[in-house]
């Protein structure tokens, strides 16, 4: 008989005594709660997610480098997960765990297949151009404020601008971007409406796909349609999610969280006014500081092995603690800070599944460009509220505040 979900893997006491990966203190003190993990289990560490279904969170620096290297024994392809038989079909994480045909569950040669095509699509995008129509955007939006002397930075303008760019991008008409952040912000909070969050972004990226194919144009839809690996209309409509996730996401609460530590931090706010620092910096270091994606699933054990001390069974699910990672002690300099300069962040995971550089690099065009427009266009931005009453979205998945206030002198207006 198949244990419930909540009963620890046969041969497994450490998760007899797993620690919830929910809760407020991943709101109010993830770094604390990630040493408090290792100090008691070491770099992998028993967890458990909603409805008592058991894991492994991964916050070791080394080792998950060392898991995200190895995919003939940590795989993408979450069917093999030995959980699967008692997870209710209304699980909320369910949209982020189930075996799809997408490039993210791709293993082997498939994966391959799968990210040429996309490298390729994104490989393709000016960046010139990206830059300036990121600037384009970034203006309108900020027009809409700029009178009022004050506006909500992570609705108004984080959330707004990457979706908005990555509309264009992937050839969407920027009047679906609601329904595009309504089901993103659904999938990701893993809450009740997670499934039909899911399904409305297919719905819309089927849509895309089918008028693409008969009136393709200059953009990404268009590149994988017609790429040489032959995809087909369900495949290019599941990478087109997973691109709109990777692309919007990350990119919204990087730029609200870099935002944050501009407004914030005295030392670094005096420093970037003194030309001593950069944006670039300022990114580089929300990364290691607040990295939009805390945790990310996941892998998933081919065959018995161990990690970090820990006893990893087949079809274990291996949890990438990202933010833990970054924060290892080992990879940190004596006071706890990271390197100036130093990019060796796990932000982008590490590995073949790790996010392409052409990605990487739109990413960072876009996040920068944002707080570049942003500051020239009100120059004497401060926060509204104390730091103290910021508050951040309650999820161990990502790092993000519900909401920046701020103010400003009214009337600098382009």
């Amino acid at each position: 008989m198949t244990e419930p979900a909540h009963t620890p893997p046969p041969g497994c006491p450490a998760h007899a005594d797993a620690a919830p990966l929910y809760g407020p203190r991943f709101q109010t003190d993830p770094r604390g709660v990630y040493q408090e993990l290792r100090a008691k289990h070491g770099p992998v560490a028993p967890v458990e997610l909603a409805g008592g279904v058991p894991a492994w969170l991964v916050i070791g620096y080394r080792e998950l480098q060392l898991m995200t290297s190895q995919p003939k024994v940590y795989g993408r392809d979450s069917s093999r997960w030995n959980q699967w038989p008692d997870i209710p079909a209304d699980w909320p994480l369910k949209p982020m765990m189930a075996p799809v045909p997408s490039i993210l569950y791709a293993e082997g040669a498939e994966h391959q297949r799968r990210k040429a095509a996309i490298t390729d699509a994104l490989a393709a995008v000016d960046q010139y151009e990206l830059k300036q129509y990121c600037e384009e955007v970034a203006d309108r939006l900020i027009d809409g404020f700029a009178g009022k002397g004050e506006a909500e930075l992570v609705t108004d303008y984080a959330h707004r601008l990457p979706l908005l760019v990555l509309c264009r991008m992937l050839g969407l008409d920027e009047d679906e971007a609601p329904v595009l952040i309504g089901g993103l912000v659904a999938m990701l909070d893993g809450g009740a409406e997670a499934q039909a969050g899911a399904q409305r972004l297919l719905d819309v990226m089927l849509g895309l796909v089918l008028r693409k194919r008969e009136q393709p144009g200059p953009d990404i839809t268009s590149r994988l349609i017609g790429h040489e690996a032959g995809l087909t209309d369900e495949e290019v409509m599941r990478d087109l999610r997973v691109i709109l996730i990777a692309g919007h996401q990350p990119s919204a609460y990087w730029i609200s969280n870099a935002l944050r530590l501009m407004l914030t931090d005295e030392r670094f706010a005096a420093s970037l006014s003194g030309g001593r620092r950069s944006i670039g910096q300022a990114l580089s270091e929300a990364l290691w500081e607040d990295t939009p994606t805390q945790i990310f699933a996941g892998r998933w054990a081919t065959r018995d092995t161990q990690l970090g001390g820990q006893r990893i069974a087949a079809g274990d699910m291996l949890l990438l603690g990202i933010a833990g990672a970054n924060t290892d002690p080992s990879v940190r300099q004596a006071d706890g800070a990271a390197a100036e300069g130093n990019r060796a962040y796990l932000s982008y995971s590490y590995g073949p599944h790790s996010c392409p550089f052409p990605a990487q690099e739109t990413a960072e065009v876009i996040a920068g460009t944002a707080i570049e427009v942003l500051l020239d266009r009100l120059p004497d931005l401060r926060l509204a509220v104390t730091e103290s009453a910021l508050v951040w979205r309650p999820s161990a998945w990502v790092r993000a505040l519900v909401a920046l206030p701020v103010a400003f002198t009214p009337g600098y207006a382009g």
